[in-house]
């Protein structure tokens, strides 16, 4: 049974993104749930299913309570952080392609900057496996997303030629959509390369305007089947391809034993199954929503996905290539870096919108839209259509 063209997005919501929301996750989660809810047409009544993250602190039956559900046909959670973002709309897909639930709402609300953060080095006391690989590095300092994705980094630099003025250009692009979203919170903020290369050092070759946001919000996608969403206020937008993956080896965050330290093969086991799924190519594609917690992951995903070829994404993205224009349009919205941080879901919903033609942001002519969610971690994407 193939899962292309059989399920659909019917609505997308979100609340505000801040630093401080002032109020519980629970009630983010709901706020966005309902938001979505509300967006496709729909009643709480008519929800029987729930997706979200293992990291989310909201479980489905809180959430189900809150938004006055009856009753649930099917709940499930996705591991590995931001990679879990588009396996939680997978999940869904497959429930209701399946006739496990009629409609499944994907939910992912945290207080990520108010709350716990992220990017904060702790102690590990996890006596599990991922406790375990966490053993290797944990005890010398190597403690933070940062320093992973820059240990990375380091080598694709090296490899390829690449500098840190082209991680600059990502995020220059990305600030710059961002710029001309009133939803984000660096709203008519846009930043220079010069402002990207005098900003403070993280960790080499990462300065801070190389790393994403912290955020407080919640986002909600309501999933159901193609057919019943042509009967709904919006533009179906069709899943046409679902893919979760890891590579060789495969750790959490980090992939020092793949054979390429400067590489993503999962995300490249993802774009596989994409494209086959899908039938469709790069060329096929006039939009990308890439996963860009930081920006060497951006380079690095354009060429696992086929977009480019190895070590060539540094001239792909040179002169406003993934801008607003260029020849590959990425994260209209600005993306994690822009926008928000809501662990990739934000991307989803801009997906979405490009679809749908609503986005503040709207590339021409839109038909298929790449999504990613989550780099270094298993991770996951979509292949977003119209009907």
């Amino acid at each position: 049974m193939s899962l292309s063209g059989k399920a659909a997005i019917a609505g997308i919501g979100a609340t505000e993104f801040s630093k401080e929301s002032g109020r519980s996750e629970l009630r983010l989660a709901a706020e966005a749930c309902l938001d979505a809810i509300r967006d496709a047409g729909l009643k709480p009544s008519d929800v029987d299913g729930l997706v979200t993250f293992t990291a989310d602190a909201n479980s489905e039956i809180a959430v189900q309570r809150e938004l006055g559900i009856p009753g649930l046909r099917f709940f499930s959670r996705v591991d590995y952080g931001g990679g879990a973002a588009c396996g939680t709309v997978a999940h869904a897909a497959m429930a209701v392609a399946t006739g496990q639930a009629d409609a499944v709402v994907c939910y992912r609300a945290f207080n990520e900057r108010s709350g716990h953060r992220f990017g904060q080095a702790s102690p590990s006391s996890r006596a599990d496996s991922t406790g375990l690989e966490f053993s290797w590095h944990l005890p010398y300092g190597f403690a933070t997303p940062a320093a992973w994705v820059a240990m990375q980094a380091r080598r694709y630099l090296h490899d390829h030629g690449a500098t840190s003025e082209d991680l600059g250009r990502v995020a220059v692009a990305m600030r710059r959509h961002a710029a001309t979203n009133p939803k984000a919170w660096f709203h008519g903020r846009p930043i220079t390369l010069e402002e990207h290369q005098a900003s403070r050092w993280i960790v080499d070759p990462l300065h801070l305007l190389d790393c994403c946001q912290e955020s407080d919000g919640g986002v909600a996608i309501v999933v159901t089947s193609a057919e019943r969403a042509r009967d709904l206020p919006h533009p179906p937008v069709v899943i046409n391809a679902a893919a979760q993956a890891t590579g060789p080896d495969q750790m959490m965050m980090f992939g020092y034993y793949t054979g390429d330290l400067g590489a993503l093969p999962a995300m490249g086991n993802v774009g596989d199954t994409l494209w086959r799924q899908s039938g469709l190519a790069p060329a096929d594609v006039q939009t990308a929503i890439l996963y860009d917690h930081f920006t060497p992951f951006v380079l690095v995903q354009l060429e696992e996905l086929g977009f480019c070829g190895r070590g060539e994404a540094k001239d792909f993205i040179k002169d406003g290539g993934i801008e607003l224009g260029g020849r590959l349009p990425v994260n209209p919205n600005g993306g994690q870096l822009g926008e928000a941080y809501i662990h990739g879901m934000n991307g989803i919903a801009e997906g979405a919108r490009q679809i749908r033609g609503t986005s503040v942001n709207q590339v021409p002519d839109v038909r298929n839209v790449l999504v990613t969610a989550g780099t270094g971690v298993p991770t996951s994407g979509l292949m977003l259509g119209a009907a």
